[in-house]
């Protein structure tokens, strides 16, 4: 909630990667039942507080109970007009170009759009994340410095803050110290100053 306190709009944090099932079954298991806990916990909280929840990705592919308590969640957040928090839940980067540049091309194939119709805008309407605005701040906790085939278009002009903190620990603080950079930095989405 702090994010709202904030002015934060969006907020996406990646739940779990399409590359995740190749990690040990226990874990995974663990990993579907984290949504529950979550919901359970700050289910009110969120309703108080106007956010509203989104996912991207292919929840379609994970346990019913986890698909039934998430869209539960985005079910009674729905008219929240405040922070959208989304969850990239079975997600990959690699695969949502993929998906919009397949649906492009049955455009074309179809006569429904020409190739030279095709641009970012046109592009970016096709992504999972079409309506969330653009990322300003990329937040990247425990110590790695690697985007993990996240959101991999979308970031293209995001300012990148790396952090040694584990994501339990990124509380409030560390919010802040991170935002306090970015607001330091100067944005030049590829042009000179």
């Amino acid at each position: 909630m702090h994010c709202n306190k904030l002015g934060v709009k969006a907020m996406t944090v990646y739940a779990f990667s399409t590359e995740n099932f190749a990690r040990p079954e226990q874990e995974v298991q663990y990993i579907f039942k984290l949504p529950k806990d979550f919901f359970e916990l700050y289910m009110k909280e969120l309703i108080e507080n106007n956010v509203k929840i989104c996912t991207i990705g292919h929840l379609e592919m994970a346990p019913k109970e986890t698909q039934d308590i998430i869209n539960s969640a985005i079910d009674k957040t729905k008219n929240n007009t405040g922070l959208k928090l989304c969850f990239a839940f079975i997600y990959g980067g690699r695969d949502e170009i993929l998906e919009a540049t397949k649906k492009l091309a049955m455009k074309v194939k179809a006569g429904e759009l020409g190739v030279n119709e095709i641009n970012e805008t046109v592009f970016n309407d096709e992504l999972m994340t079409k309506d969330l605005p653009e990322v300003d701040l990329m937040i990247r906790t425990s110590g790695e410095q690697r985007l993990s085939n996240f959101l991999l278009w979308q970031l293209a002009y995001a300012e990148f803050i790396f952090t040694d903190v584990l994501w339990p620990d990124f509380n409030e603080n560390e919010l802040d110290k991170a935002i306090w950079m970015y607001q330091n930095r100067d944005r030049r989405f590829g042009g000179l100053k």
